[in-house]
């Protein structure tokens, strides 16, 4: 059995382990170093390089972009206008914002490799909470599992949260009510802009070409928009729930 998991401030992980843990080659990590794209590791004892969290987030937020057919040289100027100092958390929300508006996709993996990918073992319990998360799909067959590559390493971090099964599936309830919401409003306003323009005849062949391709670049907008509005949000919550310290 594998040991728990480290918290993500302790991870320490060497160049075969994060491969395992990002789903990658070592080939690639270490192609990747070369062209810049991950910062160096830190040099432990024996001169062993060790990789954290913020190596892994920003493995997986490469590998987005990547699946979203990005050239290598465009994902190293997508990085290079990013902040220097974002944590592996930001690193985290930055890939969830990219993969928001990709097609949805799942993988299908055997416990066996599920635990390899993430680094611990998982008990039924956890299996539980991934589900309800929406991470992983159960399947006909008991050891393999629908999982959602964009949720994992999130929802992972969430098992050691002390939280009830049930407060997370009541969360999950709250989210999709709302956003479901916020997408409908946001759909009836869009169509009511595009529909305004088909009176008198409608727009030309190039006006609705023109249309689809600004749908499809107000969609990532969007979602950044509203992920930054929920933070807010909360930190005004949270500033209140403590006091205001």
């Amino acid at each position: 059995m594998m040991e728990s998991a480290e918290s993500a401030a302790d991870l320490s992980l060497t160049v075969d382990e994060l491969a395992a843990r990002a789903g990658v080659t070592v080939r690639t990590i270490r192609f990747y170093s070369t062209r810049g794209l991950l910062p160096p590791p830190e040099i432990g004892p024996r001169r062993v390089g060790r990789y954290g969290a913020d190596h892994l987030s920003r493995l997986a937020l490469i590998e987005e972009l990547q699946h979203q057919g990005m050239t290598l040289s465009a994902i190293e100027r997508y990085l290079d206008q990013l902040p220097p100092d974002l944590s592996a958390q930001d690193l985290a929300i930055h890939r969830a914002l990219v993969a928001g508006w990709l097609p949805d996709r799942a993988e299908e993996q055997t416990l066996a490799q599920l635990e390899r990918r993430v680094g611990r073992s998982l008990t039924d319990q956890d299996l539980d909470r991934l589900a309800a998360m929406s991470v992983l799909v159960r399947t006909e067959e008991a050891d393999v599992f629908q999982v959602d590559p964009g949720l994992l390493q999130l929802g992972v971090r969430l098992l050691d949260v002390p939280i009830a099964l049930e407060t997370i599936l009541a969360a999950r309830s709250v989210v999709l009510e709302h956003t479901r919401s916020a997408a409908r409003e946001l759909s009836r306003l869009f169509r009511d802009e595009v529909g305004a323009a088909y009176e008198d005849g409608g727009p030309d062949a190039a006006e609705v070409a023109r249309r689809k391709s600004l749908s499809a670049d107000m969609q990532p907008l969007v979602v950044q928009a509203l992920v930054t509005a929920f933070q807010r949000s909360m930190k005004e919550e949270l500033r209140e729930w403590f006091g205001g310290r």
